[in-house]
């Protein structure tokens, strides 16, 4: 994991980690008075109200950006529901209360194509392989009656798929419910025929991550 750098004035410390980027560019399109990757430094934290950059920041979907409060104002808090979205062609984003292989996040997106070279992290290497899966897939007959109260662990198994522990509700990118559970199995090969599950064929074309 690459060090994150920082970026802080009197009221707020911006990090960010650039091995956890996938370039969404929420940052640039949103407030590009303070996120312009042409300019160096690319973040300029007196740019905007301390209001609107950490709101911006909240939007980071992979994690990347983060913030800290200097003025004694809200601090980031992790969404209630703990959440997976599958998105087309592409990775899964969660939100929540997200122990990832033992590091503690609110937001990260997560490598589905098999081929990023920071797994468990998405990279953006699903572009260039041209992966293909549908971000509407089938819904799961996994409807469990959870109460979320309890973080979700995300465990990348040596070599085989994403497994879930925790209460957690997936979707499809346009919000469709797949499946409410407490312990799910995800693909992260990218050649599962159940996508998002995993069906074991990571065993199958000896997937190595």
């Amino acid at each position: 994991m690459s060090k994150a750098k920082t970026y802080s004035n009197d009221e707020i410390e911006i990090s960010f980690e650039m091995g956890l980027c996938i370039h969404a560019r929420n940052c640039y399109l949103k407030l590009p008075q303070v996120f312009d990757p042409s300019r160096r430094p690319w973040v300029q934290p007196d740019a905007a109200p301390v209001e609107e950059i950490a709101a911006m920041i909240r939007t980071c979907p992979s994690g990347a950006l983060r913030f800290r409060r200097l003025d004694g104002g809200g601090q980031e808090m992790p969404t209630e529901i703990n959440r997976v979205t599958v998105h087309e062609n592409g990775p899964i984003s969660l939100q929540g209360r997200l122990d990832i292989d033992g590091q503690e996040a609110t937001r990260a997106t997560l490598c589905r194509c098999g081929q990023s070279a920071n797994k468990p992290f998405c990279d953006y290497a699903h572009v260039k392989a041209a992966f293909k899966a549908t971000g509407e897939p089938e819904s799961s007959d996994k409807q469990e009656q959870i109460d979320h109260d309890d973080g979700l662990k995300v465990t990348a198994i040596p070599n085989g798929p994403l497994k879930l522990d925790g209460p957690v509700e997936i979707t499809t990118g346009t919000g469709r419910g797949l499946g409410k559970m407490r312990r799910a199995f995800l693909c992260r090969c990218g050649a599962s025929k159940n996508k998002p599950f995993c069906d074991g064929t990571h065993k199958d074309i000896g997937f190595e991550g």
